[in-house]
């Protein structure tokens, strides 16, 4: 960066204080704050080369609208570093998703510039819109109502629905569309193709600057010129694109495409569409990393790299003398290829999080039977059953908090249907410093109470395997399984396929006194806890329940007739959850015993690392051990056979 001799931005803490800059200044100021965001992201970590890919547009937002009276939405929030920056949160922007430190998405409660809370995508243009006609219901027609999304958000159903409904409503709308071709993995379907085609019409190109400066000044002499303007515009897009514009066809007044990191031209722009009536959509191109050329080269990688040096570009990774496990995901994307090389039906869906998944290991491998279907987990699992319906076995990947998205088609298109769609929930229990629009907490709740659908969670990656090769044999029908973002336990974990028997869990170690009943990887804590608690003379049983549906009943017969004190352990909601199917079982078969549920309360859960998270909601190795001290009986010999 070039180092200026009177820096800027130390002298804005909010937009009122940018506001004081001439215009011929917000190129160094977008400079100033680019590269704030590089120093405090490459030794802090978080969500990196989206941040960069808007900056001028933040600045130029925030410049020529009176925020926080003007209501500026982002959609998924990945890119709204600048934004925290620019408003209040400058000094504490180095605690960005770190315990009790500031959210690393817009969080309301974190401050009034953040008009609505995010995290899932294709949320802003509904959620402006409402704003929009709320403010026009109370009278407040000089309130300016922004959402600014981009065109890979642009690709879910939701998005899609917040426009057609937009387009009926004479509401002070913008729509900015972020188009950079990218998600976190690079864009795909038609509606990237259509943004390509716009980008690139030389044509359009050179008619479109002349042409919006006349139709602007048109615009101001009226209402009936406002309508003779929409339809020369319209007729003037139409014929040099040779199609009609899509957003022009949802009522919206295009203007487009502009270059998104000329930062003078934006806020001339946005100061001109302040006077325009109705909805409009201001068609930006941006390049994701803008400024950090590494990013520029490969976005996907620079989406969020944790730590790096600033200077060389060198992703810090943690250095261990010993082999690691690896991550669920990984396991995931190597064994399903795996299967699919001896199972011919298997196919793979994931919906825009290819990487995150690592379906693109099947995606290189084959790429015929790999999809990714872009940002839309409705469509994922409805194209999944119509899949399965010709009698191929889809595995389809989504993370668990993305999951709910789509919870009706589950139901509606695959469950009632009985259909053998296999759903993999990444990510699932706590996801760490991505906070609660990501935490995977509600799955195994959401999950059993569904007919036909068998729910499972594996405690290690052999046992990943394991399910997912049971998942695809004859007759499985609908089947998930979930399992958490990060490493497993096992070095050796590539071993032969076995298959499961459906609702059957197991004994790790017998005990006395007291019965620890797990489901998933925290059996692992579970695990360490025992042999802290064996070493004090306290001998608890374990057992992994391994199906949340259906429940072994056999061995919880047997774990209720000898054990009158149970502690369930899960990385999810207690309500609903594994420990809650386990109330329901003893108050069926009207047995009686002290039980008492680890799990995530009944409450939002924040951002911070996984193992603060886990320890703070009482349910990791401390957590159990503290638990079954308070019930168990110590003795001094022990008796306990493993």
């Amino acid at each position: 960066m070039e180092n200026f001799t009177t820096p800027l931005l130390p002298n804005i803490n909010y937009p009122a204080d940018l506001k004081q800059y001439k215009e011929d200044d917000l190129e160094q100021i977008s400079q100033e704050l680019r590269q704030y965001i590089i120093d405090v992201v490459s030794v802090n970590g978080g969500h990196f080369a989206s941040s960069l890919g808007v900056v001028e547009l933040t600045v130029a937002l925030h410049y020529v609208l009176n925020t926080p009276y003007d209501k500026l939405v982002w959609d998924v929030g990945h890119q709204a570093y600048g934004h925290k920056i620019l408003t209040g949160r400058k000094s504490v922007f180095h605690t960005n998703r770190v315990l009790n430190g500031i959210s690393g998405f817009p969080k309301m409660s974190e401050s009034e510039y953040d008009t609505f809370g995010v995290g899932h995508s294709s949320t802003s243009i509904s959620a402006a819109l409402g704003m929009a006609v709320a403010s026009h219901y109370k009278g407040e027609n000089d309130r300016q109502h922004v959402a600014v999304i981009g065109d890979g958000s642009m690709t879910a159903g939701m998005a899609f629905e917040g426009l057609n409904h937009a387009g009926i409503e004479n509401s002070n709308l913008l729509v900015i569309l972020n188009d950079n071709c990218m998600s976190i993995d690079p864009n795909v379907g038609a509606l990237k193709e259509y943004l390509t085609s716009i980008t690139i019409s030389k044509s359009y190109n050179r008619f479109r600057d002349d042409i919006s400066s006349v139709l602007i000044k048109l615009s101001e002499l009226g209402p009936n010129a406002h309508t003779f303007v929409k339809k020369i515009e319209k007729s003037i897009k139409g014929t040099l694109l040779k199609q009609s514009n899509l957003f022009e066809a949802l009522n919206f007044r295009y203007f487009g495409p502009v270059d998104g990191h000329d930062v003078k031209k934006l806020a001339a722009i946005l100061r001109d569409l302040k006077d325009i009536p109705g909805p409009k959509l201001l068609h930006c191109v941006t390049v994701k990393g803008k400024g950090f050329a590494l990013a520029e080269k490969d976005q996907t990688k620079w989406h969020s790299p944790g730590l790096f040096d600033k200077m060389t570009g060198e992703i810090k990774k943690s250095l261990n003398d010993k082999p690691q496990p690896p991550k669920y995901q990984d396991v995931f994307g190597h064994t399903l290829v795996e299967l699919a090389e001896n199972n011919k039906e298997i196919v793979g869906i994931t919906p825009a999080m290819p990487s995150g998944s690592s379906m693109n290991i099947m995606m290189k491998a084959m790429p015929d039977r790999a999809f990714d279907v872009g940002i839309a987990e409705q469509h994922a699992v409805t194209f999944s059953a119509g899949l399965a319906t010709q009698g191929l076995v889809p595995f389809c990947n989504i993370y668990s908090s993305f999951m709910q998205r789509a919870y009706d088609q589950v139901i509606h298109d695959v469950a009632i249907q009985n259909l053998n769609v296999v759903f993999c929930l990444d990510r699932a229990g706590v996801a760490g410093a991505d906070g609660a629009t990501h935490h995977g907490a509600y799955d195994l709740a959401y999950m059993r109470c569904i007919p036909n659908m068998t729910v499972a969670a594996p405690m290690n990656e052999e046992e990943l395997r394991n399910l997912m090769y049971t998942a695809q044999l004859k007759d499985a029908g609908p089947f998930s399984i979930r399992y958490p973002r990060g490493s497993g336990v096992m070095l050796d974990w590539k071993r032969p396929f076995k298959a499961i028997e459906v609702g059957k869990g197991r004994k790790i170690c017998d005990g006395e006194d007291v019965a620890i009943l797990t489901i998933g990887h925290v059996g692992n804590f579970a695990v360490e806890a025992c042999k802290e608690l064996n070493a004090e003379g306290i001998h608890p049983a374990h057992y992994d329940i391994r199906f949340v549906k259906p429940l072994d009943e056999v061995l919880l017969h047997d774990v209720f007739k000898r054990y009158k004190k149970i502690v369930t352990v899960e990385d999810g909601c207690l309500q609903g959850g594994m420990g809650s199917a386990v109330l329901e079982f003893m108050a069926d078969h009207n047995y009686q015993a002290n039980v008492i549920r680890l799990g995530l309360p009944d409450e939002v859960v924040e951002h911070g690392e996984q193992p603060e998270l886990w320890a703070i909601c009482g349910y990791d190795k401390n957590g159990i051990i503290q638990t079954v001290k308070k019930i168990a009986v110590s003795r001094t010999t022990a008796t306990i056979a493993s």
